[in-house]
């Protein structure tokens, strides 16, 4: 990719619709608009235009609306073609524009261009992504919130705070014996504990961010005809699932996403665990164990009726270590119990029990509250948008400021590592929003984006 070509892509979605946009970015777009609407725009208002091929005939007529640089999304020139969403149409309108001079862009390139050019920053570059992708309401609004800038704002909070303590250590560097002095004038424990704090609320910010962004995968398991389907039912809102009284009639992982406070939860309803000689429920069994392997709850059944059985506590036994697990007393309607959640003790560890009735949905409440503890939901308005790299970013930060802590708590106080690690802490935050970034993160980030975003 060069940075001086003129770009153009399809910025709608595929298929037919009402309208259909094709957007350009580079330098000097003006004399393309002229060759193709024979007429040069207004900056900043949309005018009525003929688009046309190059032996003058009409490919179609709609909007068109050109952004000068540095004003527009990108920084570059911009022109958008707005005409009839017809996929046939909007591609003669695009091979039109590369004729004349732009190329197809690459996915993500025209965010990637804003970035480049100090428009945004590459979280609010993500949070474009973000909010896109977003599957739930709440994590459009945490996308929106990180995309007008508010995470960056914090950022750059924490960064401007490193940077004043920095700039007060080095100048002390010049003059050792006045370490102890430095230590106590600057405030320098008051600062870090007070930048430990903000840093934690930033990342808790962050981690429910995460969880919007991605969800929770939840695996239903147990023992064959014990109601997973049943709950898997309830818990959609819809038939999602077979249900028979025949044990094995679901034979492979069943997915479903639902929302709860708006976190999606993505639901895997598995083969029933048992040996068996049917070779096709075999494959099934094998695959629900690979999305137990995947997963970061699981929800065990078993029928109130029985109880924990020998062939459950074998399944309990397999289970990786560390695994979230709540087991679900089901048809408690048909053992006559009421709904109700414990707490559970065995030899496999501890977990949560909850009584319920798949089929009268007595309880479910209870399994829905249950779901949220074990995510850390906390439900809040200022939560922005995240991603597994900034929260790894955001822990090295304070792993940093830690250190940063136990060099000056030395005799005599070691600065120069003090400075050290207060550099680095700054390294990892300026990581977040792009200041310190190697290109090939960069390729990856943008790639994932749609073409013409």
């Amino acid at each position: 990719m060069s940075s001086a070509d003129t770009i153009a892509a399809i910025a709608t979605a595929p298929g037919r619709g009402g309208i259909g946009v094709i957007r350009l970015s580079g330098d000097d777009l003006a004399p393309l608009a002229l060759a193709l609407c024979g007429k040069t725009p207004a900056p900043r208002h949309a005018a009525l235009a003929d688009f046309r091929a190059a032996d003058g005939s009409l490919i179609d007529s709609g909007l068109l609306l050109h952004f000068p640089a540095p004003n527009s999304f990108t920084g570059e020139d911009v022109l958008e073609l707005h005409g009839h969403g017809g996929p046939v149409v909007l591609q003669l309108l695009l091979a039109r524009c590369l004729d004349l001079g732009a190329r197809l862009a690459e996915p993500g390139e025209f965010s990637r261009r804003a970035f480049l050019n100090g428009k945004i920053d590459l979280a609010q570059a993500e949070a474009i992504a973000d909010l896109i992708d977003a599957a739930t309401a709440s994590a459009a609004r945490s996308a929106a919130r990180s995309l007008h800038g508010e995470f960056s704002r914090a950022i750059h909070g924490l960064t401007d705070e490193l940077t004043q303590l920095r700039m007060l250590v080095e100048a002390s560097l010049d003059f050792p014996d006045e370490d102890i002095d430095f230590i106590e004038a600057a405030d320098a424990f008051g600062r870090l504990e007070k930048l430990r704090r903000e840093l934690a609320g930033i990342f808790a910010r962050a981690g429910q961010g995460r969880l919007l962004q991605s969800g929770l995968n939840v695996v239903l398991a147990g023992q064959p005809n014990v109601g997973k389907s049943s709950l898997l039912n309830c818990l959609a809102g819809e038939e999602r699932a077979i249900v028979t009284a025949i044990a094995g009639t679901t034979r492979d992982a069943l997915h479903s996403t639902i929302q709860i406070e708006g976190i999606p939860l993505h639901i895997i309803d598995t083969a029933g665990l048992r040996d068996t000689e049917d070779e096709v429920e075999r494959l099934g069994i094998a695959r629900s164990w690979r999305e137990i392997a995947r997963a970061d709850a699981l929800l065990l059944l078993v029928d109130a009726r029985d109880g924990v059985a020998a062939a459950d506590r074998e399944i309990l036994a397999r289970l990786p270590a560390g695994l979230a697990r709540i087991t679900i007393y089901n048809k408690i309607d048909l053992a006559g119990r009421p709904p109700e959640r414990h707490d559970e003790h065995d030899e496999h560890g501890n977990a949560v029990a909850i009584s319920l009735s798949a089929r009268t949905r007595q309880g479910i409440e209870l399994l829905r509250a249950e779901l949220l503890r074990i995510a850390g939901w906390q439900q809040s308005e200022d939560v922005f948008i995240a991603r597994e790299r900034h929260l790894r970013a955001l822990t090295q930060a304070g792993q940093h400021i830690e250190a940063a802590r136990a060099t000056i708590e030395t005799c005599p106080p070691a600065l120069e590592l003090f400075a050290e690690e207060l550099r680095l802490a700054q390294h990892s935050l300026g990581e977040i929003t792009g200041e310190f970034t190697a290109d090939d993160l960069l390729g990856v980030i943008f790639s994932r984006f749609c073409i013409g975003k």
